[in-house]
């Protein structure tokens, strides 16, 4: 080569630098300018090919440039124009500067050969010439082509023509680069212009100049766009703020304190009130005489109501004048006459129910093994549904709704265009660091040499029924042309043959930065975030590529409608898997490499893997709830009270000694042989006897059963099982289904020690309800030993005569009839709570709220049914002293001599806390203003934490925990620096008639200012909003470019017969361009351009037609799938123009891109008057949340309106009922403020644990509802007594129903639920451990302490349990009963 120095002279104008073709470098090459200085000439010039090229300037006069030389850049136009044709500003500035360099005659002034070569014709060649361009039309012919989009790539025309450059300067910098696909010889443009040469300085067109050879569209041409309209992000809408709070917050706060302010004046007010009362009392009690004892302080009721303070004394001396006489009446009545309490008030439904339930229960005990065969028969034929068992895999059928929009769409999508791809796709890391930030960069010429045998081992990976890669990946150009492999290793050929380790680095920045000039085999650009990840930026903010974190690869695989397509796609898939799978084992050994990889199987696989059905957890949970029920249900049977295990082992112990120290022969009298030593311990009867783990296991037998019931009933009705109901329906149903079984064996206990063969005249536990017909004025609180020795009255010997044994039978009979309607109203009301939860449209929620209602529906029949016959049948056990589990086995009663009244009262532990402590604490006044305020303070906390409530559902927590899809979705999250594809499918428009194509085109200038495909460029200017990334692919635009004359290479037609189009490898002589000598011509206003029939015979072939150099913009390759035409092929059904969305790192961006798209889909719907929808993979699954907060709303609405209809209509009280709804909403509330601070999203499944919520808290309050209403008087809510009656029925409930709700309902969710802390499923803990857990003891708090404080301020009247009025009236006349409501003080100690 030899490099020529510049003249120092000044240039003359009209002089040339080069002129002519002197061969080319190589053989087949591109032809070589030869160096000439010298002046233009005319000679050798073909004028006509010249003025069509450059213009009419150069029609006539000299030029620097032959015929051949024209012939070549006519060449060299016609590729680069395929591109940028759509602009005129920029076509035209292009021609101006290569004509110019061309053909100039002042080529001399701004272009100088700096060196030459020798051609392969042996003639001396240009080998490397400086260009000298002024600035100014350097700048404006950048900005002329800048934005002009290349619609098949979604990407820009610079990114072919100037190899992605941002400035000019790159620009013409890659343009001069010498390469096979541009420049024959190199071209350098100096910034630094030597004083005897001027820059080339024409004026450079504007892309929004009005003339048509420069203005271009909105597409193209970012200043003549119209704006839009502005518009707040999806899910962003402006809130009211005070200061860093929202005005709701604010609001809530504020109210707060002012309430915590007016209590605490309040009570400081009322202290000093009583105070100066007490005062005034002292100074009159010491002014007054004797008879001033009858006077009475304001203090001195000290064995009256715990709470009665809070009673004013609207009655002055009525109030006082009958406090004698509220000794001899019962609770309530202390201000009636007793005539007026002779007729209490009654709720028929309650009787009613309490009757059927008598009935249902002197049945199922009176009869229990036909009851038995019964009820499980009809259990066996539903079994039987069984046979129709089916597991639903897959997930877009378990997490959509059949009916949903997105689902409706997506079959649309896969009907007309196919389905969207099965992507295989590798994430290729460093293998230190434990975090992505912590990892060193990937790149190294050791990992390329490592990964690239990795791929040609996949690529020659055979399936076991023979498929390859070849035989199932995308090939664009058709089964002959290559895959698409989206990878590094396409920079390099696939092959580093070529490289080396001090090459590879430039290779690959240098293919970063121009992608297009290392084309893979597949012949589309990689841009660099399609396979490298998390590349860092210098201060300047450069890419920095070699110290990318990750490599990406991605193998695409059509899918395809067709079982046997898909079968064989997959059949490869899994062998891909298993490869990776080892992979994953060897590469951090082998290369210091991690990967985490996905294949088109592995979603469906992960999730349907039985890893998170943690067997072991199912299996502890139902263990330990087996042994909590079968230790504790034993413990208030009505026997004889005997010593404790514990206490039986230290008495003997302490005799034992007395055993071998006793003299041979003695004999030892002892009243109690307890107090005799033998040599081995004498264990309590109750451990053998009383023990219930016959009956806890036959409880937790039914629990399982009715499980397996549900699925057999759903199963028959076509229901499919979803592995969530597996997982689930046992902990959830175990949880709900063993509590009726505390509360039956706890009212047993209580009828035992009323009624059995242990219970005594003398020795009636008051507390608990009589089911003889008695006064609902008795006192429930006097011990038997008070009414026994309280010699100050007179006790009734017709009362004393008054039967007190009943068989075993009546017993249980009577059992079912107290505790039946508080069981039915549990069960009612969660299994039309689990039943709404069927409201969600999503099958697998759907799924699992029917078998839910269904299994806690069905578990209370099995208990009130056969549980109730095991009942008896166990009960006669016992009383048969026969050992539990061996009931063969018999033991003898033993003999003891009751030397002094019982001390025990029949009460558990649980119960003498809450009547001696707890009941009258939480009903003192104090306590009640400091319950409802604390509350209340929850009540504002979990308002205020709902408004910070997420949306969505990560789907990593579908996955087991060690799935190998949860490292997958890490990097996708940390590497992935592009979006998911979205489409916009246009259909119900004719494109054949001009009206629907200029609604659809965006490149021409009578199309719609709001078109489908201008609108879709404007969107992506504000990508904050839009979510939109990526220049739209607008295939009719290409599609009308494609017929322009002017691209000689794309549409031709035969000479002899226009109807039949020419192939691509047909000589230029036998054919000729579609629309030449058109009338009217080709142009830019779409007139003239073809309609209707004419239309369809062009776009038929346009899909045809290769897609290639010669002519990018045909459609096969671009846009083959992008229509779906009708079936005879005369009509275009629908279309889709494609995009991208900005890359999704969080599930808000997921869901505000699904909202972005519907939104920029319906406002192109309403501009064009076309149907329009938006489609992206992800769509389906995000569906839920465009209508997750209003079908929270309805659906705990509905659940709400459910159980204040239920409570009321089984309370009897409208006041309770809606008391108990109000409780169970403020439960719901505070579980939903839990969500906001324990990370738990707001999404289906955690909506039906809302509703499962709902139902369940019922249960909380249901009983102790009850018990409030039945222990009434009568008395109207405003009588003026009403305050201390509702006290008194409150101590009542709590004391009769508050153990059976903390011991058995409580008490079993907790194990229940704690034992699901130690599952290993992510989706377990967060979903279900983490609400139930905040629902049991939210649950509990509400309804043990808030619902008793409001029961006691606001209850409805309540109704007496009575069987009989008329036998209840007799009793009451003949009898005198003493009332003492709250002996909470060391007078009653006995009475525990």
């Amino acid at each position: 080569m030899e490099v020529l120095q510049p003249s120092s002279g000044i240039r003359d104008a009209g002089r040339c630098a080069m002129r002519g073709s002197c061969g080319p470098k190589v053989m087949f090459g591109k032809p070589l300018p030869c160096p000439y200085d010298g002046p233009p000439s005319e000679d050798d010039v073909d004028r006509e090919l010249l003025t069509t090229l450059c213009g009419d300037e150069f029609a006539r006069g000299p030029t620097c440039c032959t015929t051949g030389q024209l012939e070549t850049l006519r060449d060299n136009l016609g590729m680069a124009e395929n591109l940028i044709s759509s602009c005129p500003a920029c076509r035209n500035n292009f021609r101006k500067f290569w004509c110019s360099f061309t053909c100039s005659p002042d080529q001399g002034n701004f272009v100088n050969v700096t060196s030459t070569q020798t051609s392969s014709t042996d003639e001396t060649a240009v080998a490397s010439v400086d260009f000298l361009v002024s600035d100014s039309f350097g700048t404006g012919f950048y900005d002329s082509c800048k934005d002009i989009k290349m619609g098949a790539t979604n990407g820009y025309a610079m990114d072919l023509l100037g190899g992605g450059a941002k400035n000019y300067h790159e620009f013409l910098e890659f343009m001069g680069e010498e390469k096979d696909m541009g420049s024959p010889f190199t071209i350098n443009f100096p910034t630094s212009i030597p004083s005897e040469m001027s820059p080339l300085n024409v004026t450079a067109r504007n892309c929004y100049d009005n003339d048509l050879g420069s203005k271009c569209t909105c597409i193209d041409c970012e200043q003549v766009c119209q704006a839009l309209p502005e518009i707040p992000p999806p899910n962003a809408e402006p809130t009211c703020h005070v200061g860093l709070v929202s005005c709701l917050t604010f609001i809530l706060l504020l109210a707060y304190g002012l309430a915590v302010l007016s209590f605490i004046l309040g009570y400081g007010l009322q202290v000093t009130l009583r105070r100066r009362r007490e005062k005034s009392y002292e100074r009159l009690a010491l002014a007054t005489d004797a008879d001033s004892q009858h006077l009475v302080s304001p203090r001195s009721h000290t064995r009256g109501l715990v709470g009665a303070s809070s009673l004013a004394y609207a009655d002055g001396e009525d109030s006082t004048a009958t406090q004698s006489e509220s000794r001899r009446l019962g609770r309530g009545a202390s201000l009636l006459d007793p005539i007026e309490t002779v007729q209490p008030r009654h709720y028929r439904l309650n009787n009613v129910l309490r009757r059927a339930f008598y009935k249902l229960g002197l049945f199922a005990s009176t009869y229990p093994w036909l009851n038995f065969a019964l009820v499980f028969t009809l259990i066996g034929l539903l079994n039987l549904g069984w046979r129709n068992f089916e597991i639903e895999t897959d997930p877009v059928r378990l997490w959509v709704a059949p009916d949903s929009e997105s689902k409706v769409q997506k079959e649309f999508f896969d009907e007309h265009f196919g389905p969207f791809y099965r992507v295989e796709q590798v994430f290729v890391t460093s293998a230190n660091g434990s975090s992505p930030s912590d990892k060193e960069p990937v790149l190294s010429w050791d990992h390329l040499q490592y990964w690239a045998d990795v791929e040609v081992d996949i690529r020659e990976l055979s399936s076991p029924k023979g498929y390859t890669l070849s035989d199932v990946c995308l090939k664009p150009a058709g089964p002959d042309g290559y895959c698409v492999v989206q990878s590094v290793m396409a920079w390099f050929g696939n092959d580093l043959y070529s490289y080396d380790p001090d090459t590879w680095a430039s290779r690959l920045v240098s293919c970063a930065r121009q992608p297009v000039n290392c084309l893979p085999d597949f012949q589309q650009p990689l841009a660099p975030q399609m396979v490298l990840g998390s590349v860092p930026e210098d201060e300047d903010g450069a890419k920095q590529f070699l110290d990318a974190k990750a490599m990406v690869i991605t193998y695409v695989v059509p899918d395809s409608l067709d079982p046997a397509e898909q079968a064989k796609a997959m059949d490869w898939e899994y062998t891909l898997r298993n490869y990776l799978e080892d992979l994953s084992q060897r590469a951090p050994q082998e290369a210091g490499l991690e990967i985490a990889w996905s294949t088109g199987v592995s979603l469906e696989e992960e999730i349907n893997k039985s890893t998170n059905t943690d067997i072991k957890i199912v299996v502890l949970s139902y263990v330990a709830m087996f042994f909590y029920i079968a230790l504790t249900l034993g413990n208030g049977s009505g026997t004889r009270e005997e010593d404790g295990l514990w206490t039986c082992l230290v008495q003997w112990a302490t005799n034992l000694p007395k055993f071998f120290s006793q003299p041979s022969g003695s004999s030892t009298l002892s009243l109690d042989s307890r107090l005799a030593p033998t040599i081995f311990p004498r264990l309590p009867r109750g451990l053998f006897v009383g023990s219930k783990f016959t009956l806890g296991l036959f409880g937790i037998a039914l629990v399982i059963l009715s499980v397996s019931s549900s699925v057999g009933l759903f199963s028959a009705l076509g229901v499919k099982v979803t592995l969530i109901i597996a997982e689930v329906i046992p902990f959830l149903v175990l949880a709900v289904g063993v509590d009726n079984v505390f509360i039956l064996v706890h009212e047993l206990d209580r009828q035992n020690l009323l009624h059995g063969p242990n219970a005594s005249s003398s020795i009636t536990p008051t507390w608990a309800y009589s089911d003889t017909p008695m006064s609902p004025t008795q006192s429930r609180t006097r011990s038997g030993l008070e009414s026994q020795y309280d010699h100050e009255r007179d006790e009734s010997l017709e009362a004393q005569s008054t039967p007190q044994y009943l068989a075993a039978e009546e017993r249980v009979a009577r059992t079912l009839a107290k505790m039946g309607p508080s069981i039915l109203l549990s069960t009612v009301t969660e299994t039309v709570a689990f039943a709404l939860g069927a409201l969600v449209p999503m099958p697998a929620v759907r799924n699992f709220a029917l078998y839910a209602a269904g299994s806690v529906f069905l578990n209370a029949l099995l208990q009130m049914t056969v549980f109730v016959s095991a009942l008896v049948v166990d009960l006669k056990r016992v009383e048969s002293h026969r050992v539990d589990c061996f009931p063969c086995v018999r033991l003898p009663p033993r003999i003891a001599l009751l030397e002094a009244p019982p001390t025990g009262s029949g009460l558990s532990f649980l119960a003498r806390v809450i009547r001696k402590y707890y009941a009258p604490l939480l009903l003192k006044p104090l306590v009640k203003g400091v319950v409802l305020l604390t509350f209340g303070g929850m009540l504002v906390a979990s308002v205020i934490s709902i408004q910070h409530i997420k949306l969505g559902f990560d789907q990593r927590l579908a996955f087991p925990s060690e799935s190998y899809l949860i490292p997958y979705f890490d990097n996708v999250d940390a590497y992935l620096d592009i979006g998911p594809p979205v489409y916009f499918v246009v259909h119900d428009v004719d494109v054949t008639h001009r009206h629907g194509q200029q609604e659809l085109c965006g490149r021409f200038t009578t199309c719609a200012p709001f078109s489908v495909a201008s609108s879709l460029e404007l969107e992506r200017g504000r990508p904050e909003v839009s979510f939109i990334s990526q220049p739209a692919a607008s295939w009719i635009d290409d599609f009308f470019n494609w017929l322009d004359p002017n691209k000689d290479k794309c549409c031709r037609v035969r000479n002899n017969d226009p109807s039949t189009f020419c192939g691509s490898g047909e000589s230029p002589r036998r054919c000729h361009v579609c629309y030449k000598d058109h009338d009217p011509a080709w142009n830019i206003t779409l007139e003239g351009l073809p309609e209707g029939d004419e239309f369809m015979m062009y776009l038929r072939q346009w899909l045809i037609s290769p897609t290639d150099e010669d002519c990018p913009i045909a459609g096969r390759a671009s846009f083959g799938d992008a229509l779906a035409l009708s079936s005879d092929r005369i009509d275009v059904v629908a279309s889709h123009f494609r995009t991208f969305h900005t890359p999704l790192k969080s599930q808000a961006d997921f869901i505000n891109s699904f909202a972005a798209a519907h939104r920029v889909a319906d406002d192109l719907a309403a501009a064009t008057g076309a149907q329009v929808f938006p489609y992206s993979l992800h769509y389906v699954f995000f569906d839920q949340f465009a209508h997750i907060v209003p079908i929270t709303e309805q659906i705990l609405g509905l659940g709400l309106a459910a159980v204040l209809l239920v409570t009321a209509l089984l309370l009897g009280s409208w006041r309770t009922g809606t008391i108990v709804t109000s409780v169970v909403a403020l439960t719901v509330v505070t579980v939903m403020g839990v969500m906001g601070v324990w990370g738990i999203d707001l999404n289906a499944i955690s909506l039906v644990n809302l509703v499962i919520s709902l139902g369940i808290a019922v249960e909380f309050c249901a009983h102790v509802a009850r018990a409030f209403m039945s222990a009434g008087s009568g008395l109207p809510v405003d009588h003026p007594a009403g305050q201390k009656e509702r006290d008194e029925r409150m101590w009542i409930a709590l004391v009769d129903v508050g153990p059976s709700v903390l011991s058995g309902i409580t008490f079993t969710k907790l194990i229940g639920m704690c034992v699901l802390a130690l599952t290993r499923s992510k989706f377990l803990e967060i979903y279900y451990f983490r609400m139930w857990i905040t629902l049991i003891i939210s649950g509990a708090l509400h309804g043990l302490v808030l619902l008793p404080v409001v029961l006691s301020l606001a209850g409805g009247s309540g109704f007496p349990q009575q069987e009989a009025d008329e036998e209840w009236m007799s009793h009451a006349i003949r009898n005198d009963y003493e009332y003492t409501p709250f002996l909470a003080d060391d007078d009653s100690a006995m009475s525990d």
